[in-house]
């Protein structure tokens, strides 16, 4: 059995529409190169808006 690792020793990513650091997920195992976005709700808006992120 894998030992468990420590959330901060997971890899971690900053969210392009928020700009706030996100952790890797197992969900994102075979995606983690492509994923951009930490939640639905900032995909959503990246969509309906420009960003806003570099503006602030």
């Amino acid at each position: 059995m894998a030992r468990m690792r420590k959330k901060a020793d997971l890899p971690t990513k900053i969210c392009v529409q928020c700009g706030k650091p996100f952790a890797w997920r197992k969900k994102w195992e075979r995606v983690w190169d492509e994923v951009r976005y930490c939640s639905d709700r900032c995909r959503a808006e990246a969509k309906r808006a420009p960003v806003r992120a570099a503006q602030d």
